[in-house]
């Protein structure tokens, strides 16, 4: 009794005590949508050493009011959590910044364009390197070959990347300086796209890249370092204050902590590091690490690719291709490795991530994961299938069953809706990006971009997630539209699930007390406007820790 007694008085001493200290930034008149069920939203926040000690009425925040404490009177405006995308490719959207955009390209001579126009100030003999073309957009869907694109650039090698990332076309001196020739084999888990004669084309389907990509000269560290520190600013002008990030050699995350320790990395980084024997051997033996450099890095991740994408016919499926008879896709890592990986990362106690798009693919990682839980039983594994684009109907209710998180990205819906009914046809259709099917299940759907896939802007998927359309409304009503998800879920994809999907539900994810004070000012009211609007949205404010890291007016800090 005596126990429970001053257990009763310090509870109610503590506030007192909080309350005692003023708080360094005091936010008011602001729609704060908070992310919690039993208040979703409030009028003001109080801030204290880069955490959130209030947050509920202006008059309760007035209490932590002192002669130095910092007001920011917002007028009205929306007050979010900090947005995180949970699944990019951080220095992928850093590089791509800085090569040849073939994003929204309409046809192959408009991509041999923009790239001759870069070549021209490009030193004879150096690389040009590009990204984001789609054969779906051009008014030709096939395959384009190297010969057009070698007879304009005979002298430069190139390399262009689909938008995808897992396929590439090169032209014929890079094929030349990789010696890549019609004797050439099909390594495992790629393919070399074809003439009748079995010359290349200059296509490379996922593994195959890497046949041409080892004879690119690595950038330097200044390069990577710049390329970081764009995608960072890059991140913050729209609203992300943290990253789940796919697939990250050793190098680049030393290369991470060291901005860090500089105190120039304004983003929570939940690092997933590739599955390398080598880069496993590092973490494991270095342990998990959450919080690092003053809670800017996190490495308790490993990310596996297991197929390859939808776009470019590598996604691994169950039957063949609708499109594409014959071809069932590529199986990149077996299932043996798959579950390998998986019991060595619950004997470390790291989480594994496994990029799984066809139905083949995910149903082999849920196989693989059952068996290693099996193995080395653990409660609270976290588990993650990246992009779980399509499913089989009989492996739906497996992620809720095995506490597995399908972690998903809303605007591949609205990129891939104009054709993944050719590849898939009508009845497989019915299982992909099956948002509303999972979320019944009882999962949670952590939301991200797989920039620079598709476009870092985190309200993309946010809208598709509400409507699944695209920015011009198409379809009207939706495609498949029962698959939709609520405001209040869209905006748990981007905020508390991204949290929860790494282990960070009690310092990020929310504007709750005792967490990262991590939040976004938007000009308009995602949560209220017609969705029509949504895109139109401005980013006025991204803080983080209680620093601002972007304005609207400034930039990023």
């Amino acid at each position: 009794m005596k126990r429970s007694l001053l257990a009763l008085l310090s509870l109610a001493i503590a506030p007192a005590l909080a309350a005692q200290e003023p708080a360094d930034l005091i936010v008011t008149n602001a729609r704060i949508y908070t992310v919690d069920d039993n208040r979703p939203l409030a009028e003001a926040m109080a801030i204290r050493d880069g955490r959130v000690v209030f947050v509920g009425s202006a008059r309760g925040a007035e209490v932590f009011a002192g002669s130095r404490t910092e007001r920011l009177d917002l007028d009205g405006k929306t007050v979010i959590p900090g947005m995180v995308d949970a699944h990019i490719h951080l220095t992928g959207l850093g590089v791509a910044l800085r090569i040849v955009d073939l994003v929204g390209t309409r046809s192959y001579e408009e991509v041999i364009e923009r790239v001759v126009e870069r070549a021209r100030n490009t030193p004879e003999g150096e690389w040009v390197r590009g990204r984001g073309w789609d054969q779906n957009d051009w008014a030709v869907t096939d395959f384009p070959t190297h010969e057009a694109l070698s007879r304009a650039l005979p002298d430069h090698p190139v390399y262009l990347t689909r938008v995808d990332g897992h396929a590439a076309l090169v032209n014929a001196r890079a094929l030349e300086l990789a010696e890549v020739t019609a004797a050439t084999q099909d390594p495992g888990g790629g393919r070399f796209i074809r003439d009748a004669g079995g010359d290349p084309t200059g296509v490379l389907i996922d593994r195959a890249q890497g046949i041409v990509a080892r004879v690119i000269p690595e950038r330097s560290d200044r390069e990577m370092r710049e390329a970081i520190l764009a995608a960072i600013a890059e991140a913050n002008k729209w609203g992300l204050t943290g990253v789940h990030d796919a697939g990250v050699a050793p190098p680049t995350i030393d290369l991470y902590e060291e901005l860090a320790d500089e105190g120039r990395y304004d983003l929570r980084n939940y690092v997933m590091i590739s599955s390398s024997d080598e880069s496993l051997q590092r973490y494991f033996e270095r342990g998990p690490q959450d919080g690092l450099h003053d809670g800017r890095i996190w490495i308790r991740a490993i990310k596996v690719s297991a197929d390859g994408a939808l776009g470019s016919r590598g996604a691994a499926l169950l039957e063949p291709y609708s499109d594409d008879p014959g071809n069932t896709g590529l199986i990149t890592t077996p299932y043996e490795r798959v579950r390998e990986v998986a019991v060595r990362g619950l004997r470390n106690g790291f989480q594994v991530n496994v990029h799984a798009i066809g139905d083949r693919t995910n149903r082999m990682v849920l196989d693989a994961f059952e068996s290693a839980l099996k193995e080395v039983p653990t409660a609270d594994h976290r588990f993650r299938i990246e992009h779980a684009q399509i499913l089989h109907f009989q492996d739906l209710p497996r992620f809720a069953e095995l506490d597995v998180i399908p972690s998903m990205q809303g605007s591949h819906q609205t990129s891939d809706m104009y054709w993944a009914i050719d590849r898939l046809g009508w009845t497989r259709v019915q299982g992909a990006y099956a948002w509303r099917s999972l979320l019944n299940t009882g999962v949670v759907i952590p939301n991200g971009s797989d920039a620079p896939v598709e476009a870092a802007n985190p309200l993309i998927s946010f809208k598709a997630f509400i409507t699944r359309q695209d920015a011009d409304g198409w379809p009207a009503g939706g495609w498949f539209p029962d698959q939709r998800t609520t405001r209040q879920e869209a905006l748990k994809s981007m905020t508390l699930w991204p949290a929860y999907s790494a282990f960070m539900e009690d310092v990020s994810g929310s504007p709750s007390p005792g967490k990262y004070a991590d939040f976004v000012v938007l000009d308009q009211d995602i949560m209220a406007i017609a969705p029509e609007r949504i895109l139109d949205t401005h980013v006025l404010l991204t803080v983080l820790g209680g620093k601002v890291v972007y304005r609207k007016d400034r930039g990023t800090s």
